[in-house]
Parts: structure tokens; C-alpha cells; sequence
């Protein structure tokens, strides 16, 4: 089976024993997270394919020489406010997902941020012995090393079994979303469901997600954007969006570790500058 991943506007790339071997269309025409942070002014098939082989050569990404310790990429992604969360205690652990190694709990937030930090929308992959080692080596779980499934709902049961009350856990559709809020009740924990990869979704999926969400990133979904009642934002071109007081806490304290300075104002949310949002947002 190969591995299939959504990145840099949704475009869908299968990569085969480390190398890319199909790219799709892109869904998004202009990205200014990729603008600022690659100089890429028009996605294009061309363009994606050689940020998805920038991936595999620069950190090993779908192969056995996968680097699982790396630096932030973003002030505010959601797997730096993951690690923030997990430094400062105010989780136990994280049910996240990784290449060549599907569902994945860890409590170590360098790992957490070495998987996530690159990492774009996960749809179908298999085990990489490398990257399971190297995860659990770093002292996370890999929910099942045989098959590498990505099951978030699984993830968090298993945390749950493992003693982990306070759990944060990404959630790229508002099905799971409502799944796990659901689980939420019935085990007695405290989760912090976060959004992610939404573009693309229909109004009712971001409804649904945005309505089970504690923080929420936007990527290039207008729906999101429609729909958000934050309490607080980070960011204008690519927001991140917490909705709940937990989000909130979560997304300040992630706050206290950006090194650059910080402009702190209230306002009417959200605050989306039109010549910055992605073109032909979905």
C-alpha cells in the first residue's frame, strides 16, 4: 500500500517507497503560509511535488531516516501548541498522527512536534519500521504497528486505558470530532479536540467540527472561517482559532513561547484581512 498525503492546497501526492510516484490537482490556487515561508506564489502539480521531495530529502518523511526532533515551523500550529501544552503539564498526552506509523500517544513534546511539525493532512499510509522504532524509541505508542491506522476515536481509548485524563487530540472531520466528545463523556476525561486539515469540508462538516472543537486551524476553508466564534485568534492569513476557554488557556500559554514580540488587543473575532486569506478557498 502506499502512502497518500493532502498538502500545499489539498493537492493529493502518493509517495512509494520514498519517492513520489503521483500528484493531483491542486484545490487551492495560493497559499500565504507557503508564500511567506517558501516564496511559492502559484501551487502548482510541479511545485507540490518538490516540496513533497524537499520532505523526504531535508527530514526523511516517509522513509526509514525519518528525523522525529525538529524545530517549530509555525508560532502557533497545532502541534507547537501540543507541545507548549504538554511542557507546562496542562496535558497528559496527545493521540496525533504519523507517516509510517498511523495513530500515535505520546506525552514527549519533542516528539509530538517532530511528527507534527511538517506533517500535512495524513490520508492513508503503512508501517515504515524505521519511523515506529525511532517513536518508540522516544518513548510514544503506536496504536498498531502492524497495520499503521489512523483511528483517532482507538487513540484516545487506548490513552484513556493507560491511565491519561487530560488529552489533546487532532480530529480532521467533525464526525470524529462528535465521536469524541461523546467519548469524552462516557470515560470521564478532559480533551482538547483539535481541528485540523479542513479543507475542503462541506458547511455542515465544519459546522459539525467547529461545534466539537476546542481549537480549530482555518487552512484554506471558507466555511471555517463563516463559522467561528473564537475567543481567541492567533494570526490573520492562516488563523488558528480557539473556541473554548480550554482552547483559549491552551492557545495563551503556547503565547509565553513565541520569542518575537506580540501585539495583545480586544476585538471582534475573527479578524480576516481579505488580501491575505488563500485564493479560491474551499
Amino acid at each position: 500500500m502506499p502512502h497518500i498525503m493532502e498538502l500545499l492546497g489539498k493537492t493529493r501526492v502518493v509517495v512509494k517507497d520514498g519517492k513520489v510516484v503521483e500528484v493531483g490537482e491542486p484545490e487551492v490556487e495560493w497559499c500565504p503560509l507557503f508564500a511567506k515561508m517558501r516564496g511559492i506564489q502559484k501551487i502548482t502539480p510541479e511545485e507540490v511535488k518538490k516540496n513533497m521531495e524537499f520532505r523526504i530529502s531535508d527530514f526523511g518523511m516517509f522513509t526509514d531516516k525519518r528525523r522525529l526532533e525538529l524545530e517549530d515551523f509555525v508560532g502557533f500550529g497545532a502541534s507547537e501548541v501540543m507541545m507548549t501544552g504538554l511542557s507546562r503539564g496542562l496535558l497528559d498526552t496527545t493521540v496525533t498522527a504519523c507517516e509510517g506509523a498511523g495513530t500515535v500517544i505520546s506525552n514527549n513534546p519533542t516528539l509530538v512536534q517532530g511528527m507534527g511539525g511538517r506533517m500535512s493532512g495524513l490520508v492513508e499510509t503503512e508501517p515504515i519500521d524505521g519511523i515506529i522504532n525511532g517513536i518508540t524509541e522516544c518513548g510514544g505508542i503506536v496504536l498498531d504497528p502492524s497495520t499503521a491506522v489512523m483511528d483517532p476515536v482507538a487513540g484516545v481509548k487506548k490513552a484513556a486505558e493507560l491511565g491519561y485524563k487530560k488529552i489533546a487530540v487532532t480530529a480532521a472531520f467533525g464526525e470524529t470530532a462528535k465521536e469524541l466528545r461523546k467519548l469524552e463523556a462516557e470515560l470521564g476525561l478532559d480533551l482538547i479536540v483539535i481541528g485540523v486539515h479542513v479543507t475542503g469540508l462541506t458547511r455542515e462538516g465544519a459546522q459539525t467540527l467547529v461545534e466539537n472543537s476546542d481549537i480549530v486551524t482555518s487552512c484554506a476553508s471558507k466555511y471555517v472561517r463563516d463559522l467561528v466564534k473564537p475567543l481567541a485568534q492567533v494570526g490573520t492569513a492562516v488563523p488558528l482559532f480557539a473556541l473554548t476557554q480550554k482552547g483559549k488557556e491552551l492557545v495563551i500559554e503556547r503565547a509565553k513561547d513565541i520569542k518575537s514580540p506580540l501585539l495583545i488587543n480586544t476585538m471582534a473575532l475573527p479578524v480576516l484581512p481579505e488580501h491575505k486569506q488563500p485564493r479560491d478557498m474551499k
